[in-house]
């Protein structure tokens, strides 16, 4: 008998330390809404979901913002350069990485956007990739991925090799 009551005092013991606290669906439904923001050129509610400490990277190797400086941004492209964003398709994945740099939760989000300017300066068809990292319910930090050649070639910019010059 006394066998018996320690197993089952164990019991809790083992499944409490063996449970670790599952945001992904949450996470998830974070991204989603930063993403509905963005399609809604909504900069309020983007600056709402980045915690105070955020930081973007990319896409370009070099590229880094801070908060501040990411809705400046976009309340400067809402007010003068994008007619609409559109994620014609969109897929997120959510993943917990338990150790070493890149440690924390993260989601994954990629899709196919459609974006029209203003002015007539026309639209692009791009493939986009950001992964974010989630803490406490805010988007603290980003790195977001697409072709910017291809975004331009799309607008009609031509790309020359100097070489050839």
């Amino acid at each position: 008998m006394k066998k018996l009551l320690i197993v089952f005092a164990l019991i809790p013991l083992v499944y409490g330390c063996s449970l670790q606290k599952d945001n992904s669906e949450q996470n998830i439904a974070l991204i989603e809404k930063y993403v509905q923001s963005v399609e809604n050129m909504d900069y309020k509610t983007m600056e709402s979901l980045l915690d105070d400490n955020y930081f973007g990277f990319g896409p370009s190797y070099g590229d880094s913002i801070g908060k501040a400086q990411a809705v400046e941004n976009w309340k400067e492209n809402v007010q003068n350069l994008y007619k609409s964003i559109k994620y014609n398709k969109s897929r997120n994945t959510a993943v917990t990485i338990n150790d070493g740099e890149n440690k924390g939760e993260w989601v994954s989000n990629w899709g196919e956007l459609h974006i029209v300017y203003k002015n007539d300066r026309g639209e692009v068809t791009i493939w986009a990739n950001t992964i974010y990292l989630i803490e406490n319910g805010k988007i603290v930090k980003s790195y977001t991925f697409y072709n910017e050649a291809d975004a331009l070639s799309q607008l009609g910019y031509v790309f020359i090799n100097p070489n050839d010059l």
